[in-house]
């Protein structure tokens, strides 16, 4: 793996799910650039030459949760994706083996008026959440929601969201979400 293209500072050798959530190391730098290692899982950042395998990953994870392929979505993500991986309103962190992506994180970043609950106005959306089946159970996930909890606050969010999968609740719950029930939706 060609590391030098996100700006690898070191690599880090996990010794334990919980020696990751700080949003610091030993040294008290920023870790947001780090690549880590935990047994022959790495966990980087997504770099724009993986925007392809990327969305590949999205669809099927789109179509695994039962959304209907009736047309071609992929062009669409591109767009997105590029977009906001160049404004930095979306940063994800992705999990390999080897070379191949097992596992997806993503957060985009909002803003709204500032409110007396998120007094910064800025909100983590999160998706995009997938681990390819083999992969699935393995504390992947948690590490790649560590992570991208951890960009949301940096960035200055107060709150995360995310519109949550059958499969992906009890993940969610167990982390510390916790449902609104004032959340409402109007399609277009």
């Amino acid at each position: 793996m060609n590391v030098n293209k996100i700006g690898l500072k070191e690599t880090v050798n996990v010794t334990s799910e919980r020696s990751v959530n700080s949003s610091k190391n030993a040294d008290n730098t920023d870790f947001a650039d780090e690549v880590f290692t935990m047994g022959s899982i790495t966990y980087r950042k997504l770099d724009k030459v993986d925007i392809q395998e990327f969305i590949a990953l999205r669809l099927e994870q789109l179509q695994e949760e039962g959304a209907d392929p009736a047309f071609d979505l992929a062009p669409s993500l591109f767009a997105f994706y590029e977009k906001h991986f160049d404004d930095g309103t979306f940063i994800s962190w992705l999990a390999l083996d080897g070379e191949k992506i097992i596992a997806t994180s993503g957060m985009s970043f909002v803003e709204k008026p500032p409110y007396y609950s998120n007094p910064t106005g800025k909100i983590g959306l999160l998706s995009s959440m997938y681990t390819v089946k083999p992969y699935r159970r393995k504390g992947i996930a948690n590490q790649l929601l560590d992570k991208v909890i951890n960009e949301a606050r940096q960035y200055g969010c107060s709150v995360v969201h995310i519109t949550a999968s059958d499969m992906g609740v009890y993940l969610y719950r167990e982390y510390g979400f916790v449902k609104n029930l004032n959340f409402m939706e109007f399609e277009l």
